[in-house]
């Protein structure tokens, strides 16, 4: 049996690289710097419950497949590192897994990566509110094929490097789908469920409406895993 323990992750400012001051000045603008800041803060709690859950697991031998990583070796650990010095608690979690004798695999198709990155920085850098919308309709439009297209290519990663008797950890974004795409014999746990961390970022838009129940997925964001 195959075992697969599935982390659907929310990105923090420190992940998102040259985009981070662009999502946080659009969030306070939309939010208000005080929800924005109690969001930030149920985020960094989600993250707090990951660490404590991996403090005490044995994970020698187990991959690593993380979002958006297209190289492992030399490289993937580079990536990691600098990804952990930013601030990054995702990659601060897999660069002390690998210390314990983990190993990184390269999840991701660059090509695929770039592409969205790509679309997602014309939107953040656009000078006029028509270009910024032009972008914006043109990543809509591409969004969709291109994330099918990444989990397609993720899962047959996964299916093609776990071995039978083997662990895998993957840290994936929530509104991927990849458990569909795995190979059946995959046995998957997940860490949080995917539905909650998904109905969070989709309230997030209209929390004033959805007070009770927004809250109540906060809660659990932050909440210990049993």
């Amino acid at each position: 049996m195959k075992k697969l323990i599935y982390v659907p992750i929310i990105h923090m400012s420190a992940d998102l690289g040259s985009i981070a001051k662009q999502v946080d000045k659009r969030g306070i603008a939309g939010f208000g710097e005080e929800f924005w800041k109690k969001h930030r803060e149920a985020v960094l709690g989600f993250w707090d419950s990951i660490v404590e859950y991996f403090a005490n697991l044995e994970v020698k031998g187990f991959k690593i497949y993380q979002d958006g990583l297209a190289a492992d070796g030399e490289v993937g650990q580079k990536i990691v590192e600098e990804g952990a010095k930013t601030g990054s608690k995702n990659y601060e979690i897999i660069a002390g897994l690998l210390k314990r004798g983990a190993v990184l695999v390269r999840t991701e198709d660059f090509p695929l990566v770039k592409q969205e990155y790509d679309r997602l920085t014309k939107i953040t850098k656009a000078k006029s509110l028509l270009k910024k919308l032009v972008a914006y309709l043109k990543y809509k439009l591409a969004k969709g094929s291109l994330l099918r297209k990444r989990d397609r290519f993720i899962a047959k990663r996964i299916t093609e490097t776990l071995n039978d008797g083997e662990t895998g950890l993957l840290f994936i974004g929530a509104y991927h789908n990849i458990i569909p795409e795995l190979s059946k014999d995959i046995q998957v746990t997940e860490l949080k469920k995917v539905k909650k961390i998904r109905d969070y970022q989709r309230l997030l838009l209209r929390h004033q409406k959805n007070k009770e129940r927004f809250e109540k997925l906060s809660q659990y964001l932050i909440s210990p895993i049993q």
